[in-house]
Parts: structure tokens; sequence; C-alpha cells
């Protein structure tokens, strides 16, 4: 089974979400890294699973948005294993931190 890898900068940002939600939840923490886990593992079965947004970046670039959270999975899909390149919730401003993918 191939799973997608995660770029420096996921791992960070999962980091910052996981510490953040322990704070008040660390069961939610947990669920969280698991959730990465579980969608890594389907993107690198089925690269092809996630949304083109041509209006936050080009391809390949797709995103899925992450079961249970409210969190959003960008990655490259030509790549081989496709890297996720930022995991984000989903209520930023994602134009603005996408702008230099």
């Amino acid at each position: 089974m191939t799973q997608a890898v995660l770029s420096r900068r996921a791992k960070h940002d999962l980091a910052l979400a996981v510490r953040w939600i322990a704070r008040d939840n660390p069961s939610a923490a947990r669920a969280l890294r698991e959730a990465i886990a579980t969608a890594a593992n389907r993107i690198g079965e089925h690269p092809e699973l996630g949304v083109i947004r041509p209006e936050l970046a080009e391809e390949p670039h797709r995103f899925i948005m992450l079961t249970g959270f409210p969190y959003v999975i960008v990655y490259n899909a030509d790549r081989n294993p496709p890297l996720i390149l930022r995991v984000l919730h989903g209520a930023r401003d994602l134009p603005i931190i996408l702008r230099n993918l």
C-alpha cells in the first residue's frame, strides 16, 4: 500500500493544529492525527481522489476536506508517492496562504 507523505510544512501545520486542539481536548487531537493518517493512505491509493480548485492552485494540486474536522489537505497528485503540502483549517484565508504554492 502506498501512502502519501507529508512535507515539512504539512508536518508543521499538523503539529500546530494538534497542539491547539489538545489544549482543550486531547482525544480530539489524537483523532485528528489518525484522520490525517487515514487520508494519507487514501490519497496514496487514489491520488486523483481530491478535487481540483483552480481558483486556489493549479494542477496537479488537489484538495480533500478532512472527514470529521474543519481541515483541508492540499497535495500534489503527480508525485509518487503523492506529497501532502499543507494541512489547513478551512476557515483560514486559503487564497492568500496558497498563493506561493
